[in-house]
């Protein structure tokens, strides 16, 4: 059975590129654009995963964590944020509200992600 992969990225190349990968690699892939339809699929799908921009529409990553982390249906659903802010204050803050893993973009490719979310799930 297909593991599924949930992408919140509101950057619609990067997004594309994340999906065509994952489901080159074999994922079921489910993709929005802001946090608050992330929370939304997250609650409906229960994707095995969950690949999360912080700097979103609506609903910024941090603040869907939160709301994640208060859901007692989907709290357990691992998260990797992969996000253009690499601030070790920012870092910190995904990984205590529940971050598995932490991916700045700019150094990143598509296979170092798939290779993290293997080591997740």
């Amino acid at each position: 059975m297909k593991k599924t992969v949930l992408v919140v990225e509101d950057d619609k190349y990067l997004r594309e590129v994340l999906v065509e990968k994952l489901k080159k690699d074999g994922f079921e892939v489910v993709e929005v654009m802001d946090g608050q339809a992330g929370l939304a699929a997250t609650a409906k799908k229960k994707p095995d995963i969950v690949v999360l921009d912080i700097i979103l529409p609506i609903m910024n990553g941090f603040d869907y964590l939160e709301a994640k982390g208060k859901d007692a249906s989907i709290k357990d659903i691992p998260v990797i944020i992969l996000s253009n802010l690499g601030q070790k204050e920012d870092v910190e803050r995904g990984m205590k509200l529940g971050a598995k893993d932490y991916i700045v973009k700019a150094h990143f490719t598509p296979n170092d992600l798939i290779a993290k979310i293997q080591g997740i799930i």
